[in-house]
């Protein structure tokens, strides 16, 4: 059965789970029908919006982000706060659907009544975000979540783009590897706001101790994101609750600095547009491609860019090239008629 608009706006309002997870399920729907609901939902809702801290987590698979998360949130919870989790899973190759499931690894958290979890399907998108995450981050708002952690499927390049969505982006670290920054990308340090290495022992604090000392000093060299800020690198356990309250307390002390510094509405504005300027090119990538002629000549110019007749990009500049004349030709036509009529 369809729910209507206005009893999402009223479930939210009062915090049901149930209708916020109905509410997420509707704005992730790529139907005509439901895109159109979905609209009218988040128009209800913005007032009710933006008022949470939004904190972006990654790591490599195995650096323990769920654990984290997971008690982390108790902290918070403990500390007043009301928490949403946004765990994005990687897609089912099958059916696109959530393949983890991170409900199952937070259990403890799921059972709170001050946390709701949702897990997404990443559905593809670059960097391990569901394409409706920053939609997601807004119900959640108006829902009344304080603190709102994106749980990303791994890290790489991409990664900025779970960085233009939250207020501050958290890195999991763990020992090992010989190398301590193998497999960390500059591109992922010059968007990290705090380190945190976990499952350290004392069997390892040595070696956790020089991977915080490499760690400093690589980012020494890169400019932090914030004026005065200096990125602490934590060390802890998240299984064993060490470490996690230094990494509450540096949260709100980098996200005082941003209110400080008159940066985060600032921030929170220029994310807003590039979410703008990316849902202009996905509209009008949709919208040229299921019209008739221009869908057997995208068809066309794919099938030319797979069999590598052109070059892809070349063919992709054609292809664009090619609609905007068309487009253009059916202006000036309708100009020089309306010309004409008025003539007349």
């Amino acid at each position: 059965m369809e729910i209507s608009t206005e009893t999402l706006v009223n479930g939210i309002k009062s915090g049901d789970k149930r209708l916020l997870g109905k509410a997420i399920t509707l704005v992730e729907s790529k139907k005509p029908e439901h895109r159109i609901q979905a609209d009218l939902l988040l128009k209800e809702i913005l007032p009710l919006s933006g008022k949470s801290i939004r904190i972006g987590v990654t790591g490599v698979p195995g650096s323990g982000k769920s654990t984290f998360i997971e008690n982390f949130g108790k902290l918070a919870i403990e500390k007043g706060k009301k928490v949403a989790v946004l765990a994005i899973d990687p897609s089912s190759a099958v059916n696109k659907g959530s393949i983890l499931g991170d409900k199952t690894r937070m259990e403890e958290l799921s059972r709170e009544e001050n946390a709701f979890i949702r897990p997404s399907p990443s559905s593809g998108f670059l960097g391990g975000v569901a394409n409706a995450t920053f939609e997601s981050m807004l119900l959640c708002e108006a829902a009344g979540y304080d603190y709102i952690l994106v749980e990303t499927v791994g890290v790489g390049q991409s990664e900025i783009l779970v960085s233009d969505i939250t207020d501050i982006f958290l890195f999991i670290k763990i020992i090992g590897g010989g190398d301590e920054l193998q497999g960390i990308k500059r591109g992922i340090m010059e968007m990290i706001d705090v380190v945190f290495i976990n499952k350290v022992n004392d069997n390892n604090i040595r070696e956790a101790k020089n991977t915080k000392v490499e760690l400093m000093r690589a980012l020494h060299f890169l400019p932090s994101k914030e004026k005065d800020w200096k990125i602490p690198v934590l060390l802890g356990s998240a299984l064993e609750n060490k470490g996690l309250d230094k990494v509450y307390l540096e949260i709100e002390n980098f996200i005082n600095l941003k209110f400080t510094n008159n940066n985060f509405h600032k921030i929170r504005q220029e994310q807003a547009e590039k979410r703008f300027d990316y849902w202009v090119q996905n509209y009008i990538l949709e919208e040229l491609k299921t019209k008739e002629n221009s869908e057997n000549e995208y068809n066309s110019h794919k099938k030319n860019a797979s069999e590598l007749k052109s070059n892809p990009s070349s063919e992709a500049r054609l292809w664009v090239e090619e609609i905007f004349k068309k487009k253009l030709i059916i202006y000036c036509l309708v100009c020089f008629s309306l010309h004409i009529h008025h003539n007349l």
